[in-house]
């Protein structure tokens, strides 16, 4: 979405209430009206708050206020670096004299900006140098800040600098926790200061602002000092300092307690977010560690896609690309060799592969006083949250009016005599009451009025959005998604397409060698590694050991049964097949010298390596076994001898790979070929740019890696299936492993849909022109051997014809389909740094049955505000039409401010807690996805809310007015009848709140029940606002002006209450129409919107 979809709203009012997901009801003048914030312009999220009703700003937009920092971060030490370099280059600079009379010489720049540095890290308490290294704090530091390539030569290049912090280059530093303990306490840790979050009284302070409870509390002192002033201390203190209670009450528990909770959960959330884990070498082998543990001296590897997690020096690298923007705001990747070894932390690998030195962690790194010198916060607006402020616009617009309409009636009847007090008397006449008297009467309707703008403009509706997805983040971490915007919380649950990985995602990501092929042959078992030649078997092992990027770890003790291999599934898996076959990992690569790496590349499907092995040059490669096979004019045969690839051969070997793909099998081919020494570049530069020769080669090997289906992927598929979420498979594996694999899961039917384009190759996706892949997508379940860019051609072509696309992805070049997508989900296990930080969720344990709990919760978020939605706008409908009413009936309102102010809470507050936190259930599987556009409020919410509204509405009308009769009260004096009276529709008010609470949980289900005795929560706020009420009633009575109700009008009150229920079922039967109500009155609206603009 980008600015040019918005266009100026006529009104604010009505914003997010209507809409539906035809054209008609999309309301392009309408500012609230954002189906998307992710991209979205900065102008299109600021045009909404400027048309929102808001009473308090600070408040409703708190989250929001640090915006223009987010997804910028390298912009602040730009604009730090650019300020001291102008400072440098200025005049002022040049001729500012010290005090003994000299100017600063120009070549100082560097000292002034080493100084600055200097100051911050001081500030953030460097650690004092401790411990026995040749080397410290400030030398270390000095060396990566400046890019000294001179004074790491007077250290002896990294080799002197390894041994000076007593690191092994190839083993790495001794893991045991003292000596890691000891460079932590000499160098620093990994970690930096953060600002500390909003205090409590930050918090308190903020609820402050809202404009109607200051008015309020003016009121309530007002009030105070004239009831103490006419009745005394004793007796007069009691309306003012009940309102000024009720309203510190509203303050600390809604504005300030509420909100900082929810506050310190974003904080762990973002905790959470940063601690990145990556594999460091520690004795020899790798250990997976938290980025914060990494101290000075770790070994790092580094491989494409990995963020470098501190400053350091480059030890090797093959083709090693750095990323550097997110320091130097400069787009282009930075080649590093052992010419320009300096890594900086938080850059990004591009290209390439390598291993670096830790020499600067934390503080003492540009990118520590970066992330120190800026809030983590995660001020983002999310959809539901701008089209909530629409509707409390909407409501608070028609608050406002009434509240001033009841302020007119009353002031009205007050001035002209027709308003009498509880005894009956009038309570103004001219020239007789007092001026203090018709001064505190004023307070007293005034306060009434203000406090019917609190309760109608529901500053908690917009609010309720951020606890609920607060709410969520805390329970999909459970679940094992890790939310990084919260926008895509509620956007999950209008997804209608997931576009997933195969490996690992819907397979379990635990491969293994089952079948093997050397030259024709067929091994079998696949680890018999006595059906093989010794020169076949070597060369095997060469290529195997050298061209990978995983590991194998024999310790000591324990030998070959306490063996490690690390690296990527597939790997693992080729590694544990030649250890079988007899290769010693560690011997062959220390008798072989790697001379150049091309890295596995996705858009290649294949990886490759140049070794010298004696005078013999080979170069490997190893990748996609139809790709690699294309390259290949000669096989070995098991008895190492050489044969021509004649055409035969290259169908034997093709029917063997469809063969093995049939069965759901990864085939992978092993291929090498020899290089003439001679012709090898000599200039590292030259072999940096060398590209490796692909043809020519000569196939070794052809494996076949069984990579079983999660157990329970088939039945979260055929949950997303009946939910209406298509499911469709993108993998780079073979057309045929893909078919096997779609139909075990169900994403195939049977055989009969496997026909083009159900299922597609990626390059014949990619040839068609736009529109033609506009057609095609949405027929597509499955797309083999598709290429980063494949993905992200199809999830263009979903968005543009109306699908709402979540997309899986784990590698860097899948990035840009992950940004893309309307909801981005990485891989937590399988996923680079890359992936992760485009991403919108990182699903932890890379299972699609994680995905799916995230469609849930999608759904789970916005069926909560609804409930929240339609419990509170029953309150609100009833609350101002029996106040409107009593006032202009009788000039008396029979609920008064303190008790408004306890509605108000047990909304905005208790209300939230109770159904913003259901947790979702199985029934919001069997919807179809929520629309973008669909209105918050539903026609089955409309029916819900009015039948409870009336129903509500009637009863204490006739209460209010006949009340003295039905309750049998005609005995009693008038103003005691009156209190009761009150009393009685006060509590019968609030006990219709408490039991339509249960209604509010199923607004579609006729049994509300269910589950209600898991929702702890949701039961202990209900038990607790009655045991309040209880307390109001009985013991609060002078503070509430309320009377002590015998315990038959306490059944009486229960009873009206308890009517709600029957009469929710009664209503569920009443049939709505499709079409939206808000349709039949805001079409002619915008009509005339749309004339007014165009004129």
């Amino acid at each position: 979405m980008n600015g040019s979809d918005d266009v100026e709203a006529a009104t604010a009012a009505g914003g997010g209430m209507v809409g539906g997901d035809d054209d008609d009801n999309a309301g392009p003048y309408d500012p609230f009206d954002i189906a998307t914030t992710k991209n979205a312009s900065v102008q299109t999220l600021k045009r909404w708050r400027q048309a929102a009703l808001v009473l308090n700003a600070s408040r409703r937009f708190r989250r929001h206020c640090f915006s223009k920092w987010q997804g910028n971060k390298q912009q602040l030490i730009i604009s730090f670096k650019d300020w001291i370099e102008n400072y440098v280059e200025s005049s002022a600079f040049h001729t500012h004299r010290f005090p003994c009379g000299g100017l600063f010489p120009k070549e100082w720049k560097t000292a002034v900006c080493r100084c600055i540095c200097k100051v911050l890290r001081t500030k953030v308490s460097l650690p004092s140098p401790i411990g026995g290294y040749l080397i410290g704090v400030e030398q270390l530091a000095s060396i990566s800040r400046d890019h000294d390539f001179s004074a790491l030569q007077e250290y002896g290049g990294v080799k002197g600098l390894s041994d000076l912090l007593e690191t092994n280059l190839e083993k790495g530093i001794d893991g045991d926790d003292a000596n890691v303990t000891k460079r932590r306490n000499m160098f620093g840790s990994n970690t930096y200061p953060r600002k500390k979050g909003r205090s409590f009284l930050m918090f308190l302070w903020e609820a402050w602002q809202d404009l109607t409870l200051i008015i309020l509390i003016i009121a309530a002192a007002a009030s105070l000092g004239l009831g103490i002033k006419t009745e005394g201390v004793k007796e007069g203190w009691y309306d003012g300092g009940s309102i000024a209670f009720a309203v510190f009450l509203v303050i600390f528990v809604t504005g300030a307690i509420s909100d900082y909770r929810q506050s310190l959960q974003f904080q762990n959330l973002n905790e959470e977010k940063q601690n990145i884990h990556l594999k460091v070498i520690r004795d020899g082998r790798p250990v997976e560690i938290s980025i914060f543990d990494i101290v000075v001296g770790d070994v790092v590897p580094l491989n494409i896609g990995d963020q470098v997690p501190a400053d350091g020096v480059l030890i090797t690298g093959h083709s090693l690309g750095i990323d550097e923007s997110s320091m130097t705001g400069e787009s282009k990747i930075v080649h590093k060799d052992q010419k320009a070894p300096f890594l900086m932390s938080g850059c990004k690998v591009a290209d390439g592969v390598g291993t670096m030195l830790v020499t600067g962690v934390g503080i003492n790194t540009e990118w520590g006083l970066l992330m120190a010198s800026i809030s983590e916060d995660t001020g983002e607006e999310t959809p539901l949250q701008v089209r909530l402020n629409g509707v409390a616009t909407f409501i608070g617009i028609v608050g406002l009016g009434v509240a001033v309409s009841v302020l007119a009636v009353l002031l009205i009847r007050y001035f002209t005599g027709h308003t009498r007090d509880s005894v009956g008397n009038v309570q103004f006449r001219r020239g007789v009451t007092s001026v203090g008297d018709a001064v505190d009467d004023v307070i007293k309707i005034i306060t009434i009025a203000v406090t019917i703008v609190v309760v109608a403009v529901p500053e908690g509706l917009p609010l309720a959005v951020t606890l609920t997805l607060a709410y969520s983040m805390r329970k999909m971490m459970a679940d094992k998604a890790l939310v990084r915007r919260l926008s895509a919380c509620e956007t999950m649950g209008s997804a209608t397409t997931i576009c997933s990985d195969k490996t690992g995602t819907l397979t379990l990501n635990e491969m293994t060698v089952v079948e093997a092929y050397v030259g024709r042959k067929k091994v079998d078992p696949p680890d018999g590694s006595s059906q093989l030649h010794p020169d076949v078997s070597s060369l095997l092992h060469e290529g195997i050991a050298c061209n990978t990027l995983g590991n194998v770890f024999v310790p000591k003790v324990g030998g070959e049964e306490k063996m490690e291999i690390s690296g990527s599934p597939t790997e693992k898996a080729i590694l544990s097949w030649a250890v079988k076959l007899g290769m010693k990992f560690d011997v062959v690569r220390e008798e072989s010298k790697i001379l150049h790496v091309f890295p596995f590349n996705s858009e290649k499907k294949r990886g490759g390596v140049a070794v010298q092995h004696d005078t013999k040059v080979h170069i490997h490669w190893k990748g996609a076994a139809e790709i690699v096979l294309g390259s290949c004019t000669e096989y070995v045969d098991s008895n190492d001898c050489l044969q021509p690839m004649g055409e035969e051969d290259k169908e034997f070997f093709s029917k063997s790979i469809n063969q093995m793909a049939a069965r759901s099998l990864r085939c992978v081919a092993i291929a090498y070929r020899s290089f003439d020494l001679d012709k090898m570049p000599n200039h590292e530069d030259q072999q940096d740019q060398w590209v490796l020769p692909e043809n020519d080669l000569v196939l070794l090997s052809i494996v076949g890696i069984k990579d079983p289906c999660r157990s329970g992927v088939q039945d979260a598929v055929r949950i997303c299936m009946n939910a209406g979420v298509k499911v469709r498979m993108v993998t780079g594996d073979n057309l045929q492993t893909a078919k096997a694999i779609a139909l075990e899961c169900g994403i195939l039917a049977s055989e009969a849909d496997a026909t083009e384009p159900t299922i597609i190759e990626g390059r014949a996706f990619r040839v068609l022109s736009e529109k033609e892949r506009e057609q095609v997508a949405k027929k597509i379940l499955v797309m083999g051997r598709s290429s980063p860019n494949d993905k992200l051609l199809l999830v263009q072509a979903l968005r543009m014809s109306g699908e709402v696309v979540a997309v899986t992805g784990d590698g860097t070049n899948d990035a840009p389909a992950l940004h893309e997508a309307d909801i981005g989900l990485a891989m937590g296990i399988q996923g680079t740094e890359v992936a992760k930080e485009s991403s919108d969720i990182i699903i932890l344990d890379d299972n699609f049955a994680s995905v799916v709990k995230v469609v849930r919760w999608g759904r789970s978020v916005y069926a909560n505000i609804q409930k929240f939605i339609q419990f509170q706008l029953t309150v609100n409908v009833a609350a101002l039409v029996i106040n409107v009413v009593a006032a202009v009936s009788s000039g008396d309102v029979p609920l008064n401010a303190v008790q408004l102010l306890w509605v108000n809470l047990i909304m905005d507050t208790l209300g939230a807690l109770a159904l913003a936190t259901e947790p979702p259930t199985d029934h919001l599987m069997e919807r179809s996805p929520v629309g973008r556009r669909e209105p918050l409020i539903t026609n089955i919410m409309w029916r819900n809310l009015i039948v409870q509204a009336l129903y509500q509405v009637g009863v204490l009308l006739i209460l209010n007015f006949c009340g003295r009769s039905i309750l049998h009260l005609k005995d009693e004096t008038r103003k005691h009848a009156t209190e009761v009276k009150n009393t009685m529709i006060f509590n019968s008010f609030v006990l219709c709140q408490i039991f339509n609470e249960f209604n509010a949980r199923k607004p579609d289900e006729i049994n509300v029940f269910t589950g209600v005795t898991k929702n702890y929560l949701f039961m202990g706020i209900i038990g607790i606002t009655f045991v309040l009420q209880i307390i109001i009633i009985e013991f609060l009575g002078k503070f509430t002006s309320t009377v002590k109700l015998s315990w038959k009008l306490w059944m009486v009150s229960a009873a009206i209450g308890l009517v709600s229920w029957p009469l929710a079922v009664i209503g569920k039967l009443i049939p709505v129409p499709e079409k939206p109500f808000a349709g039949f009155f805001t079409k002619p609206l915008r009509c005339r919107r749309r004339a007014g603009h165009s004129a």
